[in-house]
């Protein structure tokens, strides 16, 4: 496997790479350091687009921005730069239901953040990316290398 593949990256993270924000120009610059094909799971993918789609609601973006990232986001899963992922998500489940006893009362985290933890996991990754405090907390705690690039 490359680094990549082990490698987990929140949906919230990824957006930086669709949508232009205060870390995109860091985390496009690490995504071409890091090469490779980082896996998303059909959830992520909907966390995704949902963004985007929310992001115009609040009208951070445009209709045609969104269509762009989007559009971009597609062409990266055919070209190989991202690759749709299954889960077992019972066990997936289960295991997020396990980290919320163990975790969440001292750490404080929410639901999703601990289901792309026990996703990370799952998949057997070794490093998390995510700009969440809560959730790189957690994923620290279960051994994960935390990045924020």
């Amino acid at each position: 496997m490359t680094s990549a593949d082990r490698t987990y990256v929140d949906p919230s993270a990824l957006r930086s790479l669709y949508v232009h924000d205060d870390r995109s120009a860091r985390f496009c610059a690490w995504r071409r350091r890091l090469g490779g094909c980082i896996p998303i799971t059909r959830f992520g993918r909907a966390e995704l687009i949902n963004s985007v789609e929310l992001a115009v609601h609040r009208k951070d973006i445009g209709e045609g921005i969104a269509r762009v990232a989007i559009a971009d986001l597609d062409a990266d899963v055919r070209e190989g730069r991202l690759a749709i992922v299954d889960v077992l998500w019972r066990r997936t489940l289960d295991l997020a239901a396990e980290l919320s006893t163990q975790h969440t009362p001292a750490l404080g985290t929410r639901t999703l953040d601990v289901l792309h933890v026990a996703t990370a996991l799952t998949l057997e990754a070794r490093r998390f990316v995510s700009y969440d405090d809560r959730q790189s907390a957690l994923a620290t705690a279960v051994g994960l290398r935390v990045l924020t690039p």
